[in-house]
């Protein structure tokens, strides 16, 4: 694997090394030393996944409070999304910043986000399939959010939403007293 940190702090875009060959491919998608290696935490407690019937459909945006703080792995196993984070760490050089990257089911790269960060992304095309391993077990007590569209971050998705939650659409404005990180 092949590990470039974003320029949001403790964040990392992973490439897979895929084999090829006739009979198609082959990748490592975790190595708990690898991850280790790059101060990564390797801890996984669940992987998740979900399948959005429709392009445009939106999730997020999706972080865990303290003490439940979980890191996620993501990786697009069909179709495509932009998948987006935010670094929610107000003790970071990167707070309130956003990093967004195309993951495909071809384009053998993953997104790990650390603590402290929301989570979300939008489908590029139909039956698009996103799993994610997490390093804690979901708390929904401690769950939080921000609004995908608060001006606050202003961030750049690549098209409108067509479907999201009504929890996703009404998350309050962002201020800091709401984030418990």
């Amino acid at each position: 694997m092949k590990f470039t940190e974003t320029p949001l702090k403790g964040a990392f875009l992973i490439e897979l090394e895929a084999r090829k060959d006739d009979r198609g491919m082959f990748a490592r998608v975790f190595c708990k030393r690898e991850f280790e290696e790059h101060g990564i935490n390797p801890t996984v407690v669940n992987t998740n996944m979900s399948r959005s019937r429709y392009k445009g459909t939106l999730r997020g945006m999706h972080f865990q409070k303290a003490p439940y703080g979980e890191c996620k792995l993501v990786r697009c196993t069909r179709g495509s999304l932009y998948d987006v984070i935010i670094d929610l760490r107000q003790d970071s050089p990167s707070y309130m910043k956003w990093y967004g990257v195309e993951l495909t089911q071809d384009n053998d790269k993953m997104l790990f986000l650390p603590e402290g960060f929301a989570h979300g992304f939008i489908t590029l095309e139909d039956h698009t399939e996103a799993t994610y391993q997490v390093s804690q077990f979901y708390s929904p007590d401690y769950e939080g959010g921000v609004r995908y569209n608060d001006p606050a971050f202003n961030i750049e998705w690549p098209l409108e939403p067509t479907v999201l939650s009504d929890k996703d659409a009404n998350w309050p404005d962002y201020t800091s007293e709401l984030i418990i990180i």
